[in-house]
């Protein structure tokens, strides 16, 4: 099917459209609406291929904004009680449309539908709408991918190659398979490829991937019990550095903040930023605060709980609010509010 010549701006429809064969995620624009779970034909970085769509593109206003409570899918619903919150909205008679509802929570999402927006040139247009024939073609390939991996296993211990396949994928829109491997080293995999092709008879396309890149594609369960996020919320694998633990002041135990790709969990990116933040906002560990006449040192900054950890040199601990903490700009020391160091030491 010719593909339909598009201008550099024009209005359209943006989808977030996911292959499921290899785990990719783009967005793509489309003149009509698109619900959720259409099969389209798009190109890939590896040709023509069947996706799936996601959903709407999600707007800008969306991103993340330094200072916003509600850090990547915190819902102002959590740790509510349920029939509290139904008896206050009887009480309140607050209509069904009035009721929040959080742009990332699961249990209050809405279904949005779509919205025209001018598209520009960086954003990829679909090729077409999947049609019954390649949906039959499709799940024939599908079929054929678990004896592909049989027979490419085989060749590999034939050869004697150090190297582990992962899945295999056939594509759409052309005759040529994709086996995906993990490998230590660079493997010259030269006379596989040309038993490959003799077997199959189409073009063979050996692609090495990394840990992550493997946990990425066949997916599982994690530490969490939830989807791996590399496999059901991203397909973008964002550095992680022990860094983004020790700033959240979790366990360093490689056990406990480790993935099963080995390496460290996707997860521990997600809350950094507003860690940073608020810990800005706030004396640095192992600073010095004077209340009463003595000096206290900071000991913890506690983002969950909002307050700061002062330990004196007799072992006292005192617990301060963030609220009552603030730096005093002419001493340029930081300080707790009168008030509460009268309630504490008037006890």
């Amino acid at each position: 099917m010719a593909k339909k010549e598009r201008n550099k701006v024009e209005e359209a429809y943006v989808y977030v459209v996911k292959n499921p064969s290899y785990n990719d995620i783009c967005l793509a624009a489309w003149d009509s609406v698109l619900y959720p779970g259409t099969p389209v034909v798009y190109e890939t970085r590896f040709g023509l291929d069947l996706g799936f769509i996601v959903g709407p593109a999600p707007s800008e206003e969306n991103t993340y904004t330094p200072g916003y409570a509600g850090v990547r899918g915190a819902c102002i619903h959590f740790g509510s009680n349920d029939k509290e919150d139904e008896a206050e909205n009887e009480a309140q008679d607050i209509n069904e449309k009035d009721i929040h509802q959080c742009e990332y929570c699961m249990g209050c999402q809405v279904t949005k539908e779509p919205k025209k927006v001018t598209v520009t040139g960086d954003v990829l247009f679909l090729d077409h709408l999947a049609t019954p024939a390649e949906m039959a073609k499709y799940n024939e390939n599908s079929a054929k991918e678990d004896d592909a991996i049989i027979v490419c296993r085989e060749k590999i211990q034939k050869h004697n190659l150090n190297m582990k396949l992962i899945t295999t994928h056939f594509l759409l829109g052309e005759p040529k398979v994709i086996f995906f491997f993990t490998a230590d080293e660079r493997v010259d995999f030269r006379d596989l490829v040309k038993d490959l092709v003799s077997v199959f008879r189409m073009r063979i396309e050996l692609r090495q991937i990394g840990v992550r890149d493997e946990s990425r594609l066949i997916g599982g369960l994690s530490v969490c019990g939830r989807d791996y996020c590399c496999h059901c919320i991203t397909d973008k694998l964002e550095p992680v550095s022990i860094k983004m633990a020790k700033e959240q002041n979790l366990s360093l135990n490689s056990m406990k903040i480790s993935g099963p790709c080995g390496r460290l969990l996707c997860c521990l990116a997600y809350e950094y930023d507003y860690y940073v933040e608020e810990k800005a906002a706030m004396p640095a560990e192992g600073s010095k605060i004077k209340i009463n006449h003595e000096l206290f040192k900071v000991s913890e900054v506690n983002i969950l709980s909002r307050r700061v950890s002062l330990q004196g040199a007799d072992g006292r601990v005192l617990y301060v609010p963030f609220d009552d903490v603030y730096y005093n700009d002419e001493s340029q020391h930081w300080c707790v509010s009168q008030e509460w160091e009268d309630e504490i030491f008037s006890s």
